[in-house]
C-alpha cells in the first residue's frame, strides 16, 4: 500500500528557501515552458490545471509525474474515472508535501486556493467533466473534501475528516464554499501560531513543564472571566491551562498567580472528568462546571466557567480535557513506545487546535457524534475500538529507530520508512521542537493517513463505526420516547412489564399459604423429584431454551411489522405537592429500611466480638454444627431440606409450631445489643 505518493528527490529537498519559493508560486522560465505543454487529454480543464500547479511546485514536468504513477499504480486501468482521480490524488500529495514544509504555508492565499482547487477537481477529475477555471461560485463534495484535507495534517485528520466537513457546511445545504473553507484555514493558521507564542512565553515556564510537555489552551486569564476552582465549600479565581499530560490552575493572587496545582491526566489514577453543578458555598445552582476527581486527591474538585448564557465554554474544556485523558488511556491499552506515544498526543493536540478554530471562526459546538476530536469520537461511536485498533495498528509501523540517520539503509527502506506525522507537524510549526527526538530535519517526509487510489483501514473502521450511528441514534430516540414524568407514573410502568415475575411470585406464594392443599401437595412432589432426581441442573438451560423458543417464535410471526406499544393504566393524577409529598414519603422508608440494614450488622458486629457472650456461644456451637452438617451431608438433600422447611411452614400440620419457632428466634433476636457507634466530624481545612 503506497501512503501519499513517494517521497520528494533528495535534491529537490534540499533547494534552499529562496529558490522554493519561486518554484511554488512564481513563474519562472521553466515553468512558462511547462505550462504551455499540451495538456492530457483524459483530464477535466481544471484538472489539468491543478496538474500543471503541482508540476511546477514538484519542478517535474507532467509526463515525468504521469510515469511515475504508471510505475507505481501498473493496475488501475487508463480511460477511467478512478485513473484520472487516483492520478490526481497522486499528484496532489505530492504536492502537498512539499508546500507543507514551511511552516507559514496556511498564511497563504495561494496555497488555500490550490488545495480547494484539488477538492474541485477531484469531483470532475475526467475529460467528459466540463469544468472551466474555478470561480466563486464552485462548491466541493464530502467525498473530495474527504480524500483532498488530509493529506495536509493540519487541516483535516482521517477520522473526523466528515465531521469537520459537516460543521463547516451546516449552513451551506452539504456543499462546502471557498469563503468558508477560506475562513477556515485563517482562523486555524491565526490559533497555531497563538500555541506556538504560548509555549515559547513565560506562561510556559511558569509551570515548569516536563520535557514534551505542551500548553493546547489556556482561560481564565481575562478579569471579566476568570475560572472559579470550588473544593468542598470554598471556591476562589485563577486561570486553567491544558497541556497534552495534565491540567493546571493557577489562583488569582494579588497582582500574581499562586503556585500551579497540576491535576494529573498522564497516569493512571481512576480519573473522572465530567459536568456538574455548582455554586457559591458549595451550593450546587449553575450548570456551568467540570468535575474533576482521582486517587490522587481527597475529594473533587470543581472548575466553574462563568458564562452568562448557555453552557458552552465549559462544555469546551470538557471536550477537550477528556480528548487528552482518552489519549493517555488508549496509549497505556496498546502499550504504545515512544514515538508512538508522540504521534497519539500529536493527533490530539492538533485535534483540539482544529477544535479550537471551528469556535473562534463560526462558534460551533458539534455533537459527540460530529466531534471533531478523534479520541473522543471513539469513544462516542457504537462499535468505536475498531477505530482504536486500527489506529494502533497504524501506529505499530513507527518505529523508534527511524530518528536515527542511517548511512546505509537502502533507498527502499527509506521510501518505506514510517514517522510521525502529527507530531512532525508540530514541529514544522514550531509549537514543539524537533531536537527533542532527535530527529534529522532533512529527513523529515510528511506520509500521512490516505492512500493513492483506495481506502486504508483506518478510513475503512471510522465508516463502519459510523454506519451504527443511525441504529444507535433511532434506539435512542425510543429510549427518549418512553421517558415519563412521576414517581407514581414510572411505578406504574414497571409493574406492568415485571408483571409476569410479580404474577408468578404470588402463585408460588398461594402454594406455599396451603389454601388448596391437592395443588401445593401436587408442587411439593414434583419439586422433591426434581431435587432428588438430579434435575436441577437442567431447569436453568430450560428456562434459557423456553424464551429462547419464544423469541424466534415472535420473530417470524412479527417480522417486518412494528412493536406495539405496552398499554399502561395511568394512575391518578397528582399535583407538584402531592408528589413532593410522595416522594418525602418514599425517602422517609428508605431511611427506615437503610436504619433496618444498620442495625442489622451492629447486632453481628455485636455477636463477633461477644457483647453477649451466652448469646454469641450458642452461635458459635451453630456454626460449628453446620460446617459438620455441610461437610459429610450431600448439597442436593440439604437443598430439600430448606425447601420443605420454607414451603411446608404454613401446612396445618406445623402452622403452630413454626409460628412458636419464629416467635422465640424474633425474641432472641430483640435482646441482641448493637454495637455501639460513635460519628466524629472531621476537621474543616478546606478555607484558603
Amino acid at each position: 500500500m503506497d501512503t501519499i505518493g513517494s517521497p520528494v528527490s533528495a535534491s529537490s529537498i534540499k533547494k534552499d528557501s529562496l529558490t522554493f519559493l519561486k518554484s511554488l508560486f512564481n513563474s519562472t522560465e521553466d515553468d512558462v515552458v511547462d505550462s504551455q505543454a499540451a495538456p492530457l487529454p483524459f483530464l477535466s480543464p481544471l484538472a489539468n490545471s491543478v496538474i500543471s500547479s503541482c508540476s511546477k511546485i514538484l519542478q517535474k514536468p507532467t509526463e515525468e509525474l504521469q510515469h511515475c504513477f504508471d510505475t507505481e499504480h501498473p493496475n488501475i486501468m487508463k480511460e477511467s474515472l478512478v485513473y484520472a482521480r487516483s492520478f490526481l490524488e497522486f499528484c496532489s500529495y505530492q504536492a502537498l508535501n512539499l508546500m507543507t514544509r514551511r511552516p507559514d504555508y496556511l498564511a497563504d492565499k495561494n496555497f488555500r486556493r490550490l488545495t480547494f482547487d484539488m477538492m474541485l477537481a477531484w469531483d470532475g477529475p475526467s475529460a467528459e467533466n466540463e469544468l472551466n477555471i474555478v470561480d466563486e461560485d464552485k462548491t466541493v463534495g464530502l467525498e473530495a473534501f474527504a480524500r483532498i484535507a488530509p493529506a495536509c495534517t493540519v487541516i483535516a485528520d482521517v477520522i473526523t475528516v466528515h465531521n469537520l466537513f459537516d460543521v463547516l457546511t451546516m449552513s451551506s445545504g452539504h456543499k462546502l464554499h471557498f469563503l468558508i473553507y477560506d475562513k477556515y484555514l485563517r482562523s486555524l493558521e491565526k490559533v497555531i501560531k497563538s500555541a506556538a507564542n504560548v509555549n515559547t512565553s513565560s506562561s510556559a515556564s511558569n509551570l515548569q513543564l516536563a520535557e514534551g510537555e505542551i500548553i493546547l489552551e489556556i482561560d481564565g486569564t481575562v478579569p471579566t472571566q476568570p475560572i472559579f476552582q470550588h473544593i468542598g465549600i470554598s471556591g476562589w479565581p485563577g486561570r486553567l491551562t491544558l497541556t497534552n499530560n495534565a491540567m493546571y490552575f493557577e489562583s488569582m493572587g494579588v497582582g500574581l498567580y499562586d503556585k500551579a496545582v497540576k491535576f494529573e491526566l498522564a497516569a493512571d489514577m481512576k480519573q473522572v472528568i465530567k459536568p456538574d453543578l455548582t455554586g457559591p458555598l458549595g451550593a450546587r445552582l449553575y450548570d456551568k462546571a467540570v468535575m474533576y476527581k482521582s486517587t490522587s486527591i481527597t475529594e473533587p474538585v470543581y472548575f466553574e466557567f462563568t458564562e452568562f448564557k448557555g453552557s458552552s465554554r465549559r462544555d469546551y474544556w470538557l471536550d477537550i480535557s477528556l480528548e487528552i485523558l482518552y489519549a493517555h488511556k488508549f496509549i497505556r491499552m496498546y502499550n504504545l513506545k515512544k514515538f508512538q506515544q508522540l504521534e497519539a498526543l500529536a493527533r490530539a493536540a492538533l485535534g483540539i487546535l482544529r477544535y479550537r478554530a471551528v469556535k473562534e471562526a463560526f462558534q460551533n459546538f458539534p455533537s459527540n457524534y460530529k466531534t471533531l476530536l478523534c479520541f473522543n469520537l471513539a469513544e462516542s461511536l457504537p462499535g468505536g475500538y475498531t477505530i482504536l485498533q486500527a489506529l494502533s495498528s497504524r501506529l505499530s509501523l513507527l518505529d523508534d529507530s527511524s530518528s536515527q540517520h542511517d548511512s546505509v539503509r537502502s533507498p527502499r527502506a527509506n521510501r518505506q520508512l514510517r514517522q510521525p506525522i502529527s507530531y512532525l507537524t508540530l514541529c514544522r510549526h514550531k509549537i514543539v521542537s524537533i531536537d527533542e527526538v532527535g530527529m534529522d530535519k532533512e529527513e523529515m517526509q510528511q506520509i500521512g493517513d490516505v492512500c493513492v487510489g483506495e481506502i486504508n483501514p483506518l478510513e475503512m473502521a471510522v465508516k463502519q463505526s459510523k454506519q451504527d450511528i443511525g441504529r444507535a441514534e433511532a434506539a435512542q430516540a425510543t429510549v427518549d420516547q418512553v421517558k415519563v414524568e412521576g414517581i407514581d407514573t414510572n411505578i406504574a410502568i414497571m409493574q406492568e412489564l415485571l408483571f409476569p415475575l410479580i404474577e408468578s411470585f404470588n402463585h408460588l406464594q398461594r402454594l406455599a399459604s396451603w389454601e388448596e392443599p391437592s395443588k401445593s401437595t401436587v408442587f411439593l412432589v414434583l419439586v422433591t423429584y426434581v431435587i432428588l432426581g438430579g434435575w436441577m441442573k437442567y431447569v436453568l438451560p430450560s428456562i434459557f431454551i423456553f424464551v429462547a423458543i419464544m423469541m424466534g417464535c415472535n420473530r417470524f410471526a412479527n417480522y417486518g411489522k412494528p412493536l406495539e406499544a405496552f398499554n399502561i393504566t395511568a394512575p391518578p393524577y397528582r399535583n407538584a405537592v402531592e408528589q413532593l409529598l410522595a416522594l418525602q414519603e418514599a425517602i422517609s422508608e428508605l431511611e427506615a429500611l437503610i436504619q433496618a440494614g444498620n442495625i442489622f450488622l451492629l447486632k453481628i458486629r455485636a455477636l463477633l466480638f461477644a457483647a453477649l457472650p451466652q448469646a454469641t456461644d450458642r452461635i458459635a456451637i451453630l456454626l460449628v454444627i453446620l460446617a459438620v452438617v455441610f461437610a459429610f451431608v450431600p448439597v442436593q438433600y440439604l437443598i430439600l431440606l430448606a425447601f420443605y422447611e420454607a414451603y411446608t411452614r404454613e401446612m396445618p400440620l406445623r402452622k403452630d409450631s413454626s409460628d412458636q419457632v419464629l416467635r422465640r428466634m424474633r425474641e432472641w433476636w430483640y435482646n441482641i445489643p448493637a454495637a455501639p457507634v460513635q460519628l466524629i466530624k472531621p476537621d474543616d481545612k478546606k478555607t484558603k
